[in-house]
């Protein structure tokens, strides 16, 4: 029998860090022929990674998934070149529909933003008269507009019309959030009972890597007693990083110190590193360049606690930032500095300290009690992150969910 073929969408994979690359090779160890049309990766530094590049690696097979890489502009330091980047793939990927003999089975588009490059999934749809399903764990056009600071109608208006287009022409819709289901229901018009059965509430699980380690080799986080906060992952507007100095400032005042280890990249990272060195916090900080992800657990062994942060937003309090899957999958105490989802997640499993989005004072409170419980308080608050991980993020169960909708259910 001829293995059923599923073609990915997604502007970023591998070597990018996105969880799109577990599923696709989790896909062709079930049994299915894989392919991912994607960009040239260029994520999050915003130039093309060495060895890559418009002449250069277009076609690779990775871990059993053919991979095909549309020409991009990279992303560079500005809105501009964001803009011209997302513009990019789009148009590249609408000339590809034209061309392409490729016929798949099945369409999934895997949307972290940017919402553009699901066109191209509608687009060959249509042409090939195949299903298309959509996963969306970025919401649009609220993200454009928190991102971006662009609130003109004239530019919002016409990517508001783009994103309810791209919903009413997929079969099926996944959502990372429950909280997504109104605003997409209210965009395709569908009632609840319609609601319930185009869309998917499909959370977010943790690779097979992230998982408690009982030792680990040494690494640039230090072992000398200091209370150890690590944070991983994009350093970008979304994250909502720069209360961090705010915070050390008060821990200073307090004769307090914490070290905040910071691992990766990202947009905002050189503002962030400029707001510390006026504070004058130094101390307070390591920054650590971006690791492989499969390399995490072993900086997350040396954490007391784990950080995950997110700007003020009513589209993030609706999002549940695939970092909360990781840092709960390996068993660690959790700080969040976020509103919404996350934190009902957090408070729900009993596995850390919740304060709001923006918060320095309820931050700086939370870090101050978790660093005066004991070792085993908090070792019961690793153990509830890892339990509830395993009881709503479960990787096999999940998959077994996606192929139920993508093949079976009708």
């Amino acid at each position: 029998m001829e293995k059923k073929h599923i073609l990915i969408i997604s502007q970023y994979f591998y070597p990018e860090q996105f969880r799109i690359n577990d599923i696709a090779a989790e896909w062709v160890k079930r049994g299915y022929k894989v392919t991912v049309l994607t960009g040239i990766p260029n994520y999050p530094k915003g130039k093309f990674f060495e060895g890559y590049g418009w002449r250069k690696k277009r076609r690779e097979a990775w871990n059993g998934v053919d991979i095909i890489r549309l020409p991009i502009t990279a992303r560079g330091n500005s809105s501009f070149g964001l803009i011209c980047n997302y513009l990019s793939f789009v148009v590249s990927g609408y000339i590809w529909k034209i061309f392409t003999r490729l016929k798949p089975d099945t369409i999934f588009t895997y949307e972290v933003s940017p919402m553009t490059q699901a066109l191209i999934g509608v687009w060959l749809s249509k042409k090939r008269k195949i299903p298309n399903h959509l996963y969306v764990t970025d919401l649009w056009p609220q993200n454009v507009e928190i991102i971006t600071g662009i609130h003109n109608k004239l530019i919002i208006g016409p990517i508001s019309r783009m994103v309810s287009y791209i919903y009413r022409h997929c079969d099926r819709i996944f959502i990372s959030s429950k909280s997504f289901r109104n605003d997409i229901s209210s965009r395709i018009g569908c009632n609840e009972e319609e609601s319930d059965e185009k869309i998917v509430y499909w959370p977010q699980y943790a690779e097979d890597f992230y998982k408690p380690l009982k030792d680990a080799p040494k690494n640039e986080i230090p072992s000398d007693g200091i209370f150890n906060i690590v944070f991983a992952g994009n350093m970008g507007y979304a994250q909502g990083l720069g209360i961090l100095a705010e915070v050390a400032e008060q821990l200073r005042e307090k004769d307090l110190l914490v070290r905040f280890n910071m691992i990766g990249d990202g947009r905002y990272k050189p503002e962030l590193e400029e707001k510390i060195k006026k504070s004058g916090t130094g101390q307070f900080f390591i920054f650590i360049d971006r690791k492989p992800a499969e390399k995490i657990p072993e900086y997350f062994f040396f954490a007391d606690a784990l950080l995950i942060c997110l700007s003020k937003s009513e589209v993030f309090s609706m999002t549940i930032p695939a970092k909360t899957q990781s840092c709960m999958a390996c068993g660690k105490p959790i700080l969040v500095s976020a509103d919404g989802e996350v934190q009902r997640i957090i408070k729900d499993s009993y596995s850390g300290l919740v304060s709001d989005a923006e918060d320095v004072d309820g931050l700086t409170q939370n870090i101050i009690q978790m660093m005066r419980l004991t070792q085993e308080e908090r070792a019961e608050l690793g153990r509830n992150a890892l339990r509830y991980s395993q009881e709503n993020f479960n990787k096999s169960r999940l998959l077994d969910r996606a192929e139920e909708v993508l093949f079976v259910h009708k």
